[in-house]
């Protein structure tokens, strides 16, 4: 790693002017206008929600829903990629490819390590368990369904006895399914859409199902519940763990379209119970596009859990300006949970440190905001930003990013409004009337005032307060030339400080 000094202590707006060549793409293929170089994306065609989430035999493994004939929603099947270290990803072929006018909808993979489905053939194998959308001469049926898979992944089988678990219903789906170590069975968490519930079930061996109880309908009842996940937490500060129920919503999400809210507390084997701490509901992400974010099964058990999500909304999904592909998945990043004074809070901190290489240090001092454009240096992306901005007395202070004078991105604490915001009003390529917006979070005043920035080739993520805040935003930038300019609001002083790092393609 390279580790470069650049102090600006400037009485203007502080404005970062890193002159650098630009990162490209090591596979060609990979480099295309708005091809993203942090974040995973299909080769070609089109990806919505990740899938099957699974750690086995030292492989990460990426399902998601993905149409092998095309660049808008259609034909579901399950694509695959693997990875050794969460960002560097190899795409395989379909793994499990609709059939018999049934499309394969969201779900999981559990590793089978004590061959309770009797389908493992020598020892362990891996197992998929997923909502099956039939089109039947009576309408739409949503059931749950197994496949097996007992070569890493690389090939599938339908369970012959499928589907498992069939309530003759049209909105039935997204099964998340773990292990029980206490109770020792699996446990299947399941959306009941439209009566914004989620269902749980008990099973032995994966076939056989027993409903335990409901959750719900509370929170955010104002669209489709979808995408459950049911994830054991540890504490970033204290020894105490605890559980989230994470609920996909769409649409009708505070920030527009679909969104995810999560609540904490307590599950007995049998029932979720919601907390009554303060803080105990709140938004997994509080941008516009991170949706149906899910965990990974079979990870070691000294890992925390790691999310990853679908990176768009459903507002605009389809319009997205790519080619060959459509849809990419957030960064992956770690959980844990926040007590604090404030209450809890969902703590996230992106997996990125692999992929830093030069490395540049930021003291910036500034004044007022009467320079907005800077000298003309440009970064281009991919790359990450880290500050503390201490204690600071301005109301409105954070970053702005340029691509030319007209268009820019702006991440900033806005302390009047008690807000952290991310603006894209003026960020380039407005796709549809619902994308330019200015997504929020309520600020914790008792919390640090802190930010870590990824800005990828057309997304900027974005974790505040000690990551209890994510911001996930797709950006379509006029050019990749970017200036940074750390700012406040009026004649004030403010500190900051911290660290950049440009960010090496995983292509």
């Amino acid at each position: 790693m390279v580790k470069t000094s650049l102090r600006l202590f400037i009485r203007c707006i502080a404005t970062l002017v890193l002159s650098v060549l630009p990162v490209a793409a090591q596979n060609p293929d990979y480099d295309q206008p708005y091809r993203p170089q942090v974040h995973f994306s299909p080769e070609e065609h089109w990806t919505n929600d990740p899938n099957g989430l699974v750690f086995y035999q030292g492989e990460y493994h990426l399902f998601f829903q993905y149409n092998p004939f095309g660049d808008q929603w259609g034909h579901m099947s399950w694509g695959h990629a693997v990875s050794t270290d969460l960002l560097h990803w190899h795409e395989l072929p379909v793994a499990i490819p609709e059939h018999d006018n049934t499309m394969i909808f969201t779900g999981s993979v559990v590793v089978d390590r004590q061959n309770t489905s009797g389908l493992c053939t020598h020892g362990d194998c891996l197992v998929a368990i997923y909502t099956g959308h039939t089109q039947t001469s009576e309408g739409i049926r949503q059931t749950q369904n197994l496949a097996v898979s007992l070569d890493k992944g690389r090939n599938w089988a339908q369970y012959p006895g499928n589907p498992v678990l069939d309530l003759h219903l049209a909105d039935f789906r997204d099964p998340s399914v773990s292990w029980d170590p206490i109770a020792h069975h699996w446990v299947m968490a399941v959306s009941l859409p439209k009566e914004h519930k989620i269902r749980f079930y008990s099973s032995a061996d994966l076939k056989q199902w027993t409903q335990l109880s409901d959750f719900g309908p509370t929170g955010d009842v104002n669209g489709d519940w979808e995408c459950p996940d049911l994830i054991h937490i540890p504490s970033s500060n204290s020894a105490k763990s605890i559980w989230a129920l994470k609920v996909g919503l769409n649409p009708g999400a505070p920030q527009g379209g679909s969104g995810e809210q999560y609540f904490l507390g307590d599950f007995d084997g049998k029932s979720f119970h919601q907390s009554r701490l303060r803080g105990s509901q709140g938004w997994t992400n509080y941008g516009k596009d991170d949706y149906c974010a899910i965990s990974f099964n079979g990870l070691p058990k000294d890992q925390k859990p790691v999310l990853l999500g679908w990176m768009s909304n459903w507002q605009y999904a389809a319009k997205i300006p790519t080619t060959p592909w459509r849809g990419q998945m957030s960064l992956p990043r770690h959980l844990s949970y926040v007590s604090d004074a404030a209450g809890l809070a969902l703590k996230q901190e992106p997996i990125v440190a692999p992929l830093r290489g030069k490395n540049y240090e930021i003291s910036a001092l500034s004044t007022n905001t009467s320079t907005l454009y800077g000298s003309g240096h440009t970064l281009q992306p991919p790359f990450e930003i880290r500050l503390n901005f201490g204690h600071p007395v301005e109301p409105i202070f954070g970053l702005k990013i340029f691509s030319d004078q007209q268009h820019w991105i702006e991440v900033a604490f806005d302390t009047n409004k008690k807000e952290f915001y991310i603006d894209r009003t003026h960020s380039g390529a407005a796709i549809s009337p619902d994308f330019p917006t200015r997504t929020k979070a309520p600020l914790v005043t008792t919390r640090p005032y802190d930010l870590t920035l990824i800005v990828d080739r057309s997304s900027v993520e974005a974790f505040a307060q000690d990551g209890t805040i994510a911001m996930t935003d797709l950006v379509f930038p006029v050019s990749n030339n970017l200036q940074i300019q750390i700012f406040p609001d009026d004649a004030k002083p403010i500190q900051s400080e911290g660290q950049l790092w440009e960010l090496k393609s995983i292509w």
